[in-house]
């Protein structure tokens, strides 16, 4: 008996890794690879130069992000009328750019027109789009005020913290994989991963702590940082399962949409706003 399971357990494992092998060689597993490689690497090259360049260049892209991320968004929620959400993004456009272009501190009210306009005309989840749509706005404004006020250095600091966290996160998470960090709401998180996007964070802030004249603050900063743009990935998680789309859109090949994108990039900037307004900004200059 015992030599009969032993044999039926041995061959279930030369099952298993024939199966395994068979679905590593399945073209199909691998047939978006480089419509995904091509897609994010223009991507990477469009953020790269906008990011550098600073001034109306880094403002364009901004705006044009934020504004897409707010139709995507409608279209999670209303995926039949596609005209409203256009006429939104436009009116985001609109409200970021003169905003940016206006010092006054009132103006910062018309943040409020294009998520309450847009609230109005939903029939449902009205408080998800007003919440998120308000969220998307401040995000992209405090990203254009980030460049603007801190300089090029400050917010690479802040973009290599985000994509750190997210690589090694999923590279330590299906790695190590263990009890899952919010099942819920994101079923492929993990705690390990979760804490591998601290550790990749911390390091980040240890190499610009080095390479700098940065304070040593800035490698607990930059975990907080990790922590506050995994819950911007989560959030945006959390508002898909809602809506029950595996995307926010298919605007970028083998990617999704821009929101499925820049969801941490925006957690990110969000608490770096609050942290801002607590009048804690930590300096990172060359």
């Amino acid at each position: 008996m015992a030599e009969r399971e032993e044999s039926a357990n041995a061959q279930a494992q030369d099952e298993g890794v024939v199966a395994g092998a068979a679905a590593l060689a399945d073209p199909g597993r691998w047939s978006d690879l480089g419509v995904r490689m091509a897609s994010g690497a223009a991507m990477a090259v469009l953020g790269a130069a906008a990011v550098m360049m600073g001034g109306l260049w880094f403002q364009m892209l901004a705006v044009f992000v934020t504004a897409v991320m707010i139709w995507e968004l409608w279209m999670m929620i209303e995926p039949g009328k596609p005209t409203p959400g256009m006429l939104l993004a436009a009116l985001c456009a609109s409200v970021l750019s003169g905003q940016m272009s206006s010092p006054e501190n009132w103006a910062l009210l018309l943040f409020l027109v294009p998520p309450i306009a847009g609230a109005l005309m939903l029939r449902r989840e009205r408080g998800t789009f007003l919440a998120f749509a308000l969220g998307i706005e401040i995000a992209g404004w405090g990203l254009v005020s980030f460049r603007a006020e801190y300089g090029f250095q400050w917010l690479l600091w802040l973009i290599l913290v985000v994509v750190a966290t997210d690589v090694f996160g999923y590279l330590v998470g299906r790695t190590l994989g263990g009890p899952k960090f919010w099942p819920k709401v994101s079923p492929k998180k993990t705690w390990s991963g979760t804490a591998g996007g601290w550790i990749a964070a911390g390091l980040v802030g240890l190499v610009f702590v080095w390479l700098t004249v940065s304070p040593w603050h800035l490698v607990w900063i930059s975990m907080l940082l990790s922590f506050a743009s995994q819950m911007g990935d989560i959030a945006e998680s959390a508002l898909k399962r809602r809506m029950k789309v595996k995307d926010s859109s298919t605007l970028i090949p083998g990617h999704g949409g821009l929101f499925d994108r820049f969801d941490a990039m925006l957690g990110a900037s969000l608490f770096m706003l609050l942290a801002s307004v607590l009048g804690f900004i930590p300096g990172v200059h060359f």
